[in-house]
């Protein structure tokens, strides 16, 4: 497997403690592996190991300062630490008292929520992993980046591979990262309602008809909702709110999959060429990825929202306070229709940047919204000239 050099700058001062997170094969143990090559790792995935220290927490402490000096002024690497959260009253202690810095790394830090654990009181900075981003590959090949997705092994395997990757990670890893840990309690309903968020992946959420669909009542919908996101499987857009308005959808939200070939392989999808519906929404969906992955990776503070009418009239993502208005469309010439929504948007808030990302070939600018291909639009984003 090439390396690929990932984007995430993880620079802890001295005594500086952090939280890793991001969903499972996102690369995290590699990027700490390289990272932080001289550091003592505990991984709780070893069986052995999470049996120890789950039943007596008090060994990490006696261990660690065992230790040679030397080797404690890197920092300590608790991977998968969501398996045991119990130990993080140790690693607060060592903190405290004898000066020691951990990077404490999982793919959820709801069980540790949920069991009120110790997250440390602000000691520990939090970063986050996300699948591969387009700076991070170089040369996109658009088509395997909407079939394959950006979990790393998925991208960079061939297409027989991958499609048996994909069916491994939905099949055994993702029902088992909420079932395991103990997230939910009725499992044949969340395997439901699952499924049920493929085909409901990326459109306004109804919870009530994914409710009846499940034949479960529409809090434990939001509540199954919530648990994605929190297991970072999952990303919320929030519709825009500047101004209230009876004629625009304030309520309810978009969620995508946090990674295009993971939510490709719930709805069975595969993209052939570069137009059509399947591809339209796989697009939007990889411009979504590249927009999060920028905003946490630069260090950014602004919301992603949607905005749209009751009318139909729809901008996929408001970046800030209604700054930046972005429609994706998947087509090789965006027309007056494709531009409907951003010309409304525009009468209404007058955003600073209005652009429409497609599969076009050269830039140009059509009144107040400027028509980018989606190469020059990433290029913009990451040099942080979108927001």
């Amino acid at each position: 497997m090439q390396n690929i050099k990932r984007m995430l700058e993880m620079k802890l001062p001295r005594q500086q403690s952090a939280f890793l997170w991001g969903a499972r094969k996102t690369g995290k143990t590699t990027y700490l592996k390289e990272r932080f090559p001289d550091s003592i790792v505990y991984d709780f995935l070893k069986t052995d190991l999470f049996l120890e220290i789950s039943k007596n927490p008090s060994l990490l402490r006696e261990r660690l300062l065992a230790e040679k000096p030397s080797l404690l002024k890197n920092p300590i690497i608790l991977d998968e630490v969501q398996k045991v959260p119990q130990a993080l009253d140790e690693v607060h202690w060592l903190i405290e008292n004898k000066g020691l810095r951990f990077v404490l790394c999982g793919s959820s830090a709801r069980k540790l929520k949920r069991g009120h654990a110790n997250l440390l009181g602000g000691r520990a900075w939090r970063y986050e992993l996300f699948p591969l981003a387009s700076r991070e590959i170089g040369n996109v090949d658009l088509l395997c980046v909407l079939n394959h997705g950006l979990i790393p092994l998925h991208y960079l395997q061939n297409d027989e591979d991958c499609k048996k990757s994909l069916a491994a990670y939905v099949q055994d890893y993702l029902r088992e990262e909420v079932f395991a840990e103990g997230l939910t309690r009725n499992i044949p309903a969340f395997s439901r309602f699952f499924d049920a968020f493929g085909y409901s992946h990326g459109e306004i959420t109804n919870y009530a008809n994914i409710a009846r669909d499940c034949g479960i009542d529409a809090k434990t919908v939001k509540e199954n909702y919530q648990i994605l996101v929190d297991t970072l499987l999952a990303i919320r857009v929030e519709p825009f709110k500047k101004i209230q308005s009876r004629q625009v959808i304030t309520k309810a939200p978009k969620y995508y999959m946090f990674d295009v070939g993971v939510a490709g392989y719930l709805t069975k999808r595969s993209i052939r060429e570069q137009k059509g519906p399947e591809f339209g929404k796989a697009f939007e969906h990889f411009m979504l990825m590249e927009i999060v992955a920028f905003r946490s990776y630069k260090g950014k503070d602004f919301a992603i929202n949607f905005w749209r009418t009751k009318t139909g009239l729809e901008v996929d993502f408001v970046l800030g306070v209604g700054e930046a208005a972005i429609e994706i469309k998947g087509v090789s010439r965006v027309g007056k229709r494709e531009m409907n929504g951003l010309g409304a948007f525009i009468q209404a808030y007058s955003p600073k940047r209005a652009i429409v990302v497609c599969n076009e070939k050269e830039k140009r600018i059509h009144g107040k919204i400027m028509i980018l291909p989606w190469k020059i639009f990433l290029q913009e984003l990451w040099a942080g000239r979108v927001l």
